[in-house]
């Protein structure tokens, strides 16, 4: 047996590196937030979340002086910037912007968001006299429209099912919800589950890859029917985890 023969043997019998705990995430205390979309109800509570747990966080704007407004009104240390300086300054960039805007305002930063880690949580929906529905993008999801927009930029789907008034409410000490994450690389998604477990009740789970996120993203219609009927804020658990 030649020595590269022996070697081989001996990878094939060495035993295998543990599984990576799924539960075993990094530290994401020090990265900064972007939130573009920063002063609707869904951006603004997001930010309000994470800089009380002690996140630096921007939120974005179309207009710098709206952003600075709603940045003083949170407090918390959030600061408030157009849309382009708000992601070029922040290393995780949430994008909370209404579905009708979502395709522009994101091909117009294709640049400043190159190399960030972007978290999609825009759930496409249309409402007639029977509630909120589902719309299917033509690229299958708004987190898919993000990652065929941002080729440069690692695309991650999450916080769709949060309740903007509980995020709002600062007599609401913990938000009781699980965050379904989806994205294509585990670093990504690892990072996105940290950012969610920052905040007191929450606890980010993997969902699986870009291409689920259609249904994710359309369950937010079968939510506001819940929250209609029982006039509550209705979030998730996935049990057994």
């Amino acid at each position: 047996m030649t020595s590269h023969d022996s070697a081989t043997s001996s990878d094939k019998n060495a035993p295998k590196a543990p599984a990576k705990d799924p539960w075993d995430l990094p530290d994401v205390s020090g990265l900064v937030v972007g939130v573009l979309g920063g002063t609707g109800p869904q951006g603004k509570g997001l930010a309000y979340r994470f800089a009380r747990a002690g996140q630096k966080v921007i939120i974005g704007s179309r207009a710098a002086d709206r952003a600075a407004a709603a940045a003083a009104e949170l407090g918390e240390g959030v600061e408030g910037a157009d849309n382009a300086e708000c992601a070029r300054r922040s290393d995780i960039v949430i994008v909370a912007v209404p579905w009708e805007g979502h395709g522009a305002t994101l091909a117009a930063l294709r640049e400043e968001l190159a190399g960030k880690l972007v978290i999609d949580c825009v759930n496409p929906l249309g409402f007639d006299k029977k509630g909120a529905y589902a719309l299917t993008p033509e690229e299958g999801s708004a987190a898919e429209q993000a990652a065929a927009l941002l080729p440069d930029s690692r695309v991650t789907a999450a916080f769709h099912h949060l309740s903007a008034v509980l995020l709002a409410d600062p007599a609401v000490a913990e938000i009781d919800t699980d965050v379904m994450v989806l994205g294509e690389a585990r670093a990504d998604t690892d990072l996105v589950q940290a950012l969610a477990a920052r905040v007191p009740g929450m606890r980010g789970v993997f969902a699986g890859r870009l291409r689920n996120a259609h249904q994710v993203e359309s369950l937010v219609a079968n939510l506001i029917s819940t929250n209609r009927r029982y006039k509550a804020h209705a979030g998730l658990r996935v049990t057994d985890l």
